[in-house]
């Protein structure tokens, strides 16, 4: 059956959803400031200008309060966590409350000695804790250490409710994985976010950076089709030298704000900072699981394997 079909519009009838609420969203893309306080008034700027412009959902780049210090593997690093709620939750909290702002954070949390977390939380324009999020998928390659910090998550697949809607949260490495966004999906979340740190191997050659890059925006595209969701992915930007001497890490910017059809509402550029900000029609995603009705038909009697590792 070929995928297409006409969404509602000022035609349709009556009894399709007419009435549409647009969700004004901003992402801020930064670069390491140097200093956790640099970075958190550099975050507090963003969130001002992003509030101007009438945003009321703004997502942060992961883990922002300082560098990428994944690059390496030193029990140094673990003196920049720490507890939720905690310095960082008081100061973004007091912001979100002031601006009226639902703020999605990402920080290294210290739950308790020895056991440590890449953790999202969301503040709904209080400086409440309305939900948190710890990173379920870790990854352990080249320049990206972070089974040594990182205890994989425990809070599950499960949106948090915001006055903008159920919020499926997921950090980074969650986003190469469609599980997770199934299951948010499957638990009633409205938005995907992934709040991310992702770049090039500078000693790659262009062709290998642009196919990565490509991929790393496809495979989430996918996730927003595959689910009628719009999806929002923030990326830090510039290069950040390896403390170790190896190559350092070019992070690739391109946040972006993606429909429920994979179609892009905004993006940025590569290599600069950008508080990235995009309309979404929040109605989009019931008209579009109409037609392409991906939740209807999928044969849950059938996918038991899915639980295993492999299939010998």
């Amino acid at each position: 059956m070929p995928i297409r079909g006409k969404l509602a519009g000022p035609d349709a009838p009556h009894d399709v959803a007419m009435t549409r609420k647009t969700l004004k969203v901003a992402l801020l893309q930064e670069t390491d400031r140097g200093s956790t306080a640099a970075n958190l008034d550099a975050i507090e700027a963003g969130l001002r200008e992003a509030a101007a412009v009438g945003a009321e959902l703004v997502l942060l780049q992961e883990l922002h309060n300082g560098p990428y210090f994944c690059q390496h593997e030193s029990v140094g690093e673990f003196d920049r966590a720490e507890p939720i709620p905690g310095p960082s939750t008081e100061r973004l909290g007091a912001l979100a409350e002031e601006l009226r702002l639902v703020v999605v954070a990402s920080l290294f949390e210290r739950r308790a000695p020895g056991l440590y977390h890449n953790t999202g939380v969301v503040f709904d324009r209080s400086r409440e804790i309305a939900g948190t999020y710890r990173k379920m998928h870790i990854p352990d390659d080249p320049g990206f250490y972070e089974k040594f910090y990182f205890t994989p998550g425990d809070t599950g697949f499960e949106p948090i409710q915001t006055s903008v809607g159920r919020l499926g949260l997921l950090v980074c490495w969650d986003q190469w994985y469609p599980e997770g966004a199934r299951l948010m999906a499957l638990a009633g979340a409205e938005l995907l976010l992934y709040p991310t740190a992702i770049g090039w191997d500078p000693a790659d050659t262009q062709e290998e950076k642009d196919r990565q890059r490509d991929a790393w925006i496809t495979v989430q595209r996918g996730h927003a089709v595959a689910n009628g969701l719009p999806l929002l992915a923030c990326n830090r930007t510039g290069f950040e030298a390896a403390p170790d001497g190896d190559a350092g890490i070019q992070f690739w910017g391109s946040s972006f704000v993606a429909g429920p059809q994979g179609e892009f509402l905004a993006l940025a550029g590569n290599d600069e900072r950008e508080v990235l900000v995009a309309e979404i029609d929040m109605a989009r995603s019931e008209n579009v699981r109409r037609i392409w009705p991906f939740l209807r038909d999928r044969r849950i009697d059938a996918y038991a394997d899915l639980t295993l590792r492999y299939r010998d």
